[in-house]
C-alpha cells in the first residue's frame, strides 16, 4: 500500500500533483467540487510547513478548454484561505526561480502542466522519469505527492515520472477515492450489493458488468445503456431517431455482450419497466416500455421504475452507481437520477456515487454528500478501478523505491 501525507513529516519542499480540470465558458474557468476537495491537502501541506507546489493540468491542446492555471490559483486560494502565487512556467528558469524562492508554508501553482511537451505521451514510467521535464524538476523537492486520483489511469509524466525519483505519497483525495472505488473487490458486505448503471458511454457499463459477476447482486439499468437492453430483450427502444447518434453504433460495437449478459445475468438485471420523453407541448410523459413505439429520444426512467429501483436499493447493504438514469440537467427529466440518489441517501448502506455527471447531479439538486459514504469525482479511473484493471498512477506511488 501507499505512504500518505501522515508518513512525510515537516518541513520539506513538497511537488504535489491534483486534477483542477475544470469546465471553461468563454475564457472563465467555472467552480467546480474538486477545488474544495483538493484544497484539504493543499492545506495539511501548508500546516505542516511544508513548501508547497501544485502542479495541475487544465484541457488538452488544440481545445477551447486548454487555458493558463492563473485562474486556478485564485479558486483554489479560495477554499485552502491561504494565498497561493502562480508562475506562468513549467520547469523553466522562471519556475525554478520561484520554487526557490518559496519559504515555510508558502503556496506556488506551476503553469498548465499540459504546455510541456513531455507530458502528454503515453509512456512507460521508466521513460517519464527519464525525461527532460522530471530530470529538471525534481531535484528541487525533497518529496512528491499524488491526490489526482481521478488521472491515474494515465501514464503521464507528472502521474508515474515523479514518483520514481523522489519518496512519494497519497494526499486525501487520491487514499480516500482509491479505498472507496475498490471497496467492491477488497471488501464484504452483509447483504445484497447492488450497482446502478446509465449514462451515455454504454460500452464503459458493458465493461464493467463483464468484469464483475459473483460480486453483485443486483444491476439497474438506465441511460443509454438500459435502452440497449432493452432492444436486446425485444423492446422497441436502444436505436437512434432523427439526427441522434448515440445509439446505433454502441448497439453495433455491444450487441453480443449484451446478449451474453442477459443471458448469464438475467435474473440479477433489472431493466425499466417505463420511460419518459417530452410531449408536443414540452411536457413530460411516461409509457410503459411495451407501449413504446420510438418516434422520439426517450429522456429519463419512468416513476414506476424509480418505485421498482428504491425497493432494491432500500433492501441493500451497497450500492454502486456509474452514470446518470436519464438526462438530470432538465429537471423535467431529472426523477430518475435524483428520484434514485435521494433515496440512496436516506438508505443504512455503504454507497459510492462515481462518475463526474452523476456527481454533478448531487450538487446541482442540492443534496448532501454527507449522506454518501463516498462521492468520487473520477470517471475513467472509476471504471477502471472497477473493472479490475490497473491504474498507472495508483502503482506508481505502491512500487516506488525512494
Amino acid at each position: 500500500m501507499f505512504k500518505t501525507l501522515d508518513d512525510i513529516g515537516s518541513g520539506k519542499c513538497v511537488l504535489v500533483r491534483l486534477d483542477l480540470n475544470s469546465p471553461v465558458e468563454d475564457g472563465i474557468v467555472k467552480d467546480n467540487r474538486r477545488f474544495a476537495r483538493h484544497a484539504r491537502t493543499v492545506r495539511e501541506l501548508v500546516e505542516a510547513g511544508h513548501r508547497v507546489v501544485v502542479m495541475a493540468h487544465q484541457g488538452r491542446p488544440g481545445r477551447d478548454s486548454f487555458v493558463s492555471l492563473d485562474q486556478h490559483a485564485d479558486l483554489l486560494a479560495e477554499y485552502v484561505e491561504h494565498p497561493i502565487e502562480f508562475v506562468d512556467d513549467v520547469y523553466g528558469d522562471r519556475a525554478i526561480d520561484a520554487i526557490r524562492s518559496l519559504d515555510a508554508g508558502e503556496v506556488l501553482m506551476l503553469e498548465n502542466v499540459r504546455m510541456c511537451d513531455d507530458e502528454l505521451p503515453e509512456k512507460p514510467p521508466e521513460d517519464h522519469a527519464d525525461s527532460e521535464f522530471v530530470r529538471t524538476l525534481a531535484p528541487e523537492f525533497d518529496c512528491y505527492v499524488d491526490d489526482a486520483y481521478s488521472v491515474a489511469h494515465r501514464s503521464h509524466a507528472s502521474i508515474v515520472g515523479f514518483p520514481l525519483v523522489l519518496p512519494a505519497y497519497a494526499g486525501r483525495v487520491m487514499a480516500a477515492e482509491y479505498e472507496a472505488n475498490s471497496s467492491i473487490a477488497n471488501r464484504a458486505f452483509d447483504g445484497p450489493v447492488t450497482m446502478v448503471l446509465g449514462g451515455a458511454k454504454a460500452t464503459d457499463v458493458i465493461d464493467v458488468m463483464s468484469a464483475l459477476d459473483d460480486e453483485i447482486d443486483h444491476y439497474l439499468l438506465g441511460g443509454i445503456v438500459g435502452e440497449l437492453f432493452l432492444r436486446a430483450a425485444g423492446y422497441d427502444v436502444g436505436f437512434d431517431v432523427g439526427d441522434g447518434e448515440l445509439y446505433d453504433h454502441q448497439w453495433e460495437n455491444n450487441e453480443e455482450r449484451i446478449r451474453e449478459l442477459l443471458a448469464e445475468r438475467g435474473d440479477r438485471i433489472t431493466l425499466p419497466l417505463d420511460l419518459a420523453y417530452e410531449t408536443d407541448a414540452d411536457e413530460r410523459a411516461e409509457l410503459l416500455v411495451d407501449d413504446v413505439e420510438k418516434s422520439r429520444p426517450l429522456l429519463d426512467v419512468g416513476s414506476l421504475t424509480v418505485e421498482r429501483y428504491a425497493d432494491i436499493v432500500e433492501d441493500s447493504a451497497a450500492v454502486f452507481v456509474k452514470g446518470a438514469l436519464g438526462v438530470f440537467e432538465d429537471e423535467r427529466f431529472a426523477d430518475g437520477t435524483v428520484g434514485l440518489l435521494e433515496t440512496i441517501a436516506t438508505t443504512d448502506c455503504f454507497s459510492v456515487i462515481g462518475g463526474g455527471d452523476t456527481s454533478r447531479a448531487i450538487e446541482l439538486y442540492g443534496l448532501d454528500e454527507d449522506y454518501f459514504s463516498h462521492v468520487s469525482i473520477a470517471g475513467g479511473a472509476y471504471v477502471r478501478a472497477l473493472t479490475g484493471q490497473s491504474l498507472p498512477g495508483v502503482d506508481a506511488l505502491t512500487q516506488t523505491d525512494c
